[in-house]
């Protein structure tokens, strides 16, 4: 192990990293003490030095499990709580999900000690951070993705959110990976050529970082927006009720009627408890209230596709001819179940789906309202910022509707702001962010929440935006350019540590 950590402390390694991984997701909101994100991340390469690759592996397994344990908990309340599963059941999917989460930290310290076994600036400046975002893109993309907790995210309120225009949040989780490798050069490092790298890297880092954080990398267009976001707060276990029905749509009505004279306002997810073609003549009823008096609505609502015989979960805009903007992204065991088809009939005892919603197509347009183009997102799509680039960088606003009621009285309404913050960051536009419970927000190019509402409250937030056109060089490059940039990092390290 390597000599900065203390004696007692090595004994009990597997423990530390299982402490340090539990305590990383307060870097996260609604916490936000970024600054123990670098800290905690190089106690872990500092765990990882002189450990066998088998050793590497657990300490990571352990310090992910503590990583996502602590910060996803909340997955329980979303299968148990409000998705009526049983007890056990619920914990043992949310602990599944977590050793899965956990086990790409495993191959990472199995991986690291393989290719860069000497501790020193070449494995820890080089080969694990180039590393580390690997993993974290992989994460992000292997079996259908869940980049929760990227380091990035927890960054939105340092000057390494500067980073995420230009390689996404992936490049601020490398500026964070690399700030962890620089402060083991100078708490560890060997003779004054490792420690004067370190601070070369740590200088030059922050340094970048403070400058890109001034940048503005877009346009803003000459006139603005006067936007309404509608939260309803309808509660998750009222929703479906049938009694409810009714008071729902005059609930939605009444507060539409209120936020009239804005140029556009914006419904959450699956507002109406119902199909669209059910609630045909509300909508049309809806629409012309907002007609005559020079607004417009958007909403979320589930439909039935007759002729492909599918029900999608949809951002309805209610303009003079309707547009469907269809999820693309859907969440494993909250839209469909990946069970073999035998398992449905048992489902339909616990409460959970059985009838899958079925994802959009790739290649849809932006939607077109009140003189704007939105690049539209649903929930858990705020989460895959390189596949909403189809819409960049025709779009010159970002909406997102979601139903936090999901999570309850959790950290992850908060963590999914944070995490919509870094998609406005990336792409240097506006984010009207309407959700059922909250948080809702009006987020603007630099990733600042300048307008948020109130959590579980029934609330119309109201605010002015405005549309910007250009492209950062996220838009224009996606991640490859952050790809790139590890993989030769990665290459780069592990010819200097073979070397040494």
């Amino acid at each position: 192990m390597g000599s900065a950590v203390p004696t007692l402390l090595r004994r009990y390694p597997g423990w530390l990293a299982l402490a340090m991984g539990a305590a990383m997701p307060l870097a996260f909101a609604p916490f936000g003490v970024w600054w123990l994100s670098p800290l905690l991340l190089a106690g872990l390469f500092l765990l990882w030095d002189g450990a066998t690759p088998r050793a590497a592996a657990r300490l990571g397994l352990a310090f992910g499990f503590g990583h996502f344990l602590a910060g996803t908990y909340w997955i329980y309340i979303s299968i148990h709580v409000f998705g009526e599963a049983p007890l056990l059941l619920a914990v043992v999917l949310m602990l599944l999900v977590v050793l899965i989460m956990a086990g790409y930290f495993a191959v990472l310290g199995w991986f690291s000690a393989r290719v860069a076994p000497t501790a020193g600036p070449g494995r820890w400046l080089l080969v694990l951070p180039a590393a580390w975002v690997l993993v974290e893109w992989l994460r992000g993309w292997l079996f259908t993705g869940f980049a929760w907790l990227a380091l990035g995210y927890a960054q939105s309120d340092s000057w390494l959110a500067g980073f995420a225009p230009v390689f996404g949040v992936y490049g601020a989780s490398l500026a964070v990976a690399l700030s962890a490798g620089a402060l083991c050069c100078l708490a560890a490092g060997r003779g004054v050529t490792s420690r004067l790298a370190g601070g070369v890297v740590l200088l030059l880092v922050w340094g970048l970082a403070a400058v890109l954080d001034r940048v503005s990398w877009t346009e803003p267009q000459s006139t603005g927006l006067d936007v309404a976001l509608i939260q309803g707060n309808v509660s998750q276990d009222l929703k479906w009720d049938p009694e409810q029905f009714a008071a729902t749509l005059e609930l939605y009505e009444t507060l539409t009627v209120e936020a009239l004279g804005h140029d556009l306002v914006v419904w959450p997810e699956a507002a109406i408890p119902a199909l669209a073609h059910e609630v045909a003549g509300y909508l049309e009823h809806i629409r012309s209230l907002a007609e005559a008096s020079g607004s417009a609505v958007m909403l979320g609502i589930l439909r039935y596709d007759f002729r492909d015989r599918r029900y999608e979960n949809t951002l309805l805009a209610l303009g003079e001819t309707p547009q469907f903007y269809v999820k693309r992204h859907l969440v494993p065991f909250g839209e469909y179940f990946p069970v073999p088809a035998w398992l449905r009939n048992w489902l339909r005892l616990l409460s959970l789906p059985y009838t899958d919603i079925s994802a959009g197509a790739e290649g849809q347009r932006p939607l077109r309202l009140a003189g704007q183009v939105f690049a539209p997102s649903i929930c858990y799509e705020a989460l895959f910022g390189a596949s909403q680039l189809v819409f960049q960088p025709e779009a010159t606003l970002l909406v997102n509707v979601s139903n936090d009621a999901w999570f309850g009285d959790s950290i992850a309404p908060h963590q999914h702001l944070q995490i919509a913050r870094l998609r406005s960051l990336e792409t240097g536009r506006w984010m009207l962010r309407a959700t059922n419970t909250g948080i809702s927000a009006l987020i603007d190019p630099a990733g600042r929440v300048v307008q948020r509402s109130p959590q579980f409250e029934t609330y119309v937030l109201s605010g002015r935006v405005v549309g910007h056109e250009g492209a950062t060089p996220y838009v224009t490059l996606g991640n490859r350019a952050i790809l790139l940039l590890a993989g030769i990092l990665l290459l780069a390290g592990g010819i200097a540590t073979r070397r040494g």
